[in-house]
């Protein structure tokens, strides 16, 4: 059976499963999914600086009746802070809108050019203040891990990337488990892109799920940790049911032939001339 916990080359357990929020800015409703994500088993909660609501992550970390040795929190530092050379101070605020001493996992959320290296640099310091337990990159393409490596000696702990059944980027996902490097898929779901797509709903019918826990149950067998974003309670509930069923490899398989290096997410603006 499959763990529901991963340890990362920092020697960190991390949940396979986590709550992602971005966007989820209304009042009270990221206090609200928190409540309802961890009373549904969640323990990891995926946020950033740029979601602008690390403030309602504090709020439903303090009132959520979980001890925070057992909570896995992430948070992102943006591309502002790496241009401004502030990525100290936005770390310090990230923090304080947290409410919290320190973050289990620091990530770089975009590889900004002539900035990320220097970035990294700071992400040490933080990581062996142990303010940052672990400390990893968002949308890392090999070249960024391969410059880092020349850079430095610390490995990420983890690389954030968009992967799903419409997007598997096979030979990132393998270099990075051949290097120690936890892939996380953000957006696992696609926004819902192959939620009404054929293959997914004959297999749903099949193993009695719906098309998204197929979805990310597939990433989980390939070794990806997933963070889906919901602010509804049925579906946190529905997304967290990812434990109980195997897919089959010939099933596997099938999903596998959906890719089609669709991204879901975009990339943002200061970046858009970048190929990515």
């Amino acid at each position: 059976m499959l763990r529901r916990t991963t340890f990362l080359n920092t020697d960190r357990e991390m949940p396979l499963l986590g709550l992602g929020v971005y966007k989820a800015t209304a009042p009270g409703e990221v206090e609200q999914a928190i409540q309802w994500a961890v009373q549904a088993g969640y323990r990891l909660i995926d946020t950033a600086s740029v979601y602008k609501n690390e403030d309602g992550v504090g709020r439903g970390i303090a009132s959520c009746s979980i001890p925070r040795s057992e909570l896995f929190i992430t948070t992102k530092v943006w591309n502002t802070a790496q241009r401004l050379a502030d990525v100290r101070g936005a770390f310090e605020r990230s923090l304080d809108r947290l409410g919290l001493d320190y973050v289990d996992l620091y990530l770089i959320h975009w590889p900004v050019p002539g900035c990320y290296l220097n970035t990294w640099s700071i992400l040490e310091e933080l990581y062996h203040s142990g303010r940052a337990r672990s400390i990893g990159v968002s949308n890392f393409e090999i070249r960024h891990l391969e410059e880092l490596a020349k850079y430095s000696d610390i490995v990420p702990a983890v690389n954030q990337i968009e992967v799903h059944p419409l997007r598997y980027p096979k030979e990132l996902v393998e270099y990075c488990q051949e290097r120690g490097i936890q892939v996380q898929a953000y957006a696992p779901l696609a926004r819902g892109a192959y939620l009404d797509d054929d293959i997914m709903c004959v297999l749903a019918t099949k193993y009695a799920k719906t098309p998204a826990q197929i979805g990310l149950r597939w990433a989980l067998q390939k070794g990806i940790a997933v963070i889906p974003k919901s602010t509804k309670e049925q579906r946190i509930l529905a997304n967290g049911d990812l434990f109980s069923f195997e897919i089959q490899e010939e099933d596997m398989a099938i999903i596998d032939t959906m890719n089609q290096n669709f991204r879901s997410s975009s990339i943002p603006e200061d970046l858009r001339d970048i190929p990515f």
